[in-house]
């Protein structure tokens, strides 16, 4: 679906949404550069904006196939970039999204996979700004760029609220297991790592302008968005060392329960044991036991066997086994 097409001159908008015949004609005056925004197109509308630009015929793949890395490839004067968007899902689920585009310095093509943010607050916030917009597609592409690394943002702070919960399900007094959540969740930062991580080599030649196509005026534009990016990356690295942790403290709490459970089983073994030893010595029915044939020998032994055991009890209460 064409989501808008537009051609700036200058960074501003001239006209309404063009239709995709004949818009490479638009894009061939001076200072001008088109824009097109498309929501898993078709391979006929991306056959018609290649028939109008001429886009070599593997970025045209590429942007039919939405399983690609997140890279930039130069094709000539053609560059093709590739972006992971991520968007949390409860509960504790991560939806990645591809958003691709292909760059020029005559047109810019937005191609939009799957359940994407739309691009329409992006477009208006930089026709708002046309002095940034007046450096061409360089400019839209820094854009989408720092909208999808400002997006990371609340996904993650989505990820540390449950982290939090995990680490204070691992210390509850609740005799609960939570490896598995544990679990979950360090797969799901492991994949927004492998996603988010190829971004810093897409950013790095543009924050030093190293393509002929990038306005050097944007190096600061790119070097910032670098630094969010990095700042999202040791987020999330802090927060795969707390599962890794909080999975070890599970452990280690799973081994002090396990350690608890058999102290306070052999604690009862063992006061039961004691009138059970007790009772085996009267009742065997030697001559020589006096308190046999005496009245008070039976409640005698009771009292003593009762006696031994809250002695036991007592000892193993206060050396904490019960």
């Amino acid at each position: 679906m064409i989501v808008d097409a537009a051609k700036y001159v200058d960074g501003k908008r001239e006209g309404g949404r063009l239709s995709i015949a004949g818009i490479g004609e638009a894009a061939s005056g001076p200072d001008a550069f088109v824009w097109i925004g498309l929501h898993d197109p078709t391979p006929e509308e991306l056959s018609a904006v290649d028939q109008e630009f001429g886009i070599h015929a593997l970025v045209i793949e590429d942007a039919l196939s939405a399983h690609q890395r997140p890279k930039m490839e130069d094709y000539g004067d053609l560059h093709l970039v590739v972006l992971k968007t991520a968007e949390y899902q409860e509960p504790d689920r991560l939806h990645f999204a591809e958003l691709q585009l292909i760059v020029s310095e005559r047109f810019v093509m937005t191609v939009r996979h799957g359940p994407v943010s739309p691009l329409t607050e992006v477009r208006k916030r930089l026709e708002q700004n046309p002095e940034l917009l007046s450096h061409g597609p360089a400019a839209v592409l820094y854009a989408v760029v720092d909208q999808v690394v400002d997006d990371y943002a609340p996904v993650l702070d989505q990820l540390d609220k449950d982290v939090g919960e995990v680490e204070d399900e691992v210390f509850s007094d609740e005799r609960t297991n939570p490896a598995r959540r544990i679990y979950q969740l360090k797969r799901q930062l492991l994949d927004f790592t492998r996603f988010m991580q190829p971004l810093e080599d897409v950013l790095d030649p543009l924050a030093r302008s190293n393509p002929k196509w990038c306005p050097t005026q944007l190096s600061p534009y790119y070097r910032d968005v670098g630094d969010h990016l990095r700042r999202v990356h040791t987020r999330t690295q802090m927060l795969v060392q707390l599962l890794s942790d909080a999975l070890n403290a599970n452990l280690a709490q799973a081994g002090v329960r396990q350690n608890d459970d058999m102290r306070t089983i052999s604690a009862w073994a063992a006061i039961f044991a004691a009138p059970t030893a007790l009772a085996g010595v009267w009742g065997m029915n030697f001559v020589h036991m006096p308190e046999l044939d005496e009245w008070w020998g039976y409640p005698t032994a009771v009292v003593v066997m009762v006696a031994v055991c809250f002695g036991l009890y007592y000892q193993f209460k206060r050396s904490g086994w019960l």
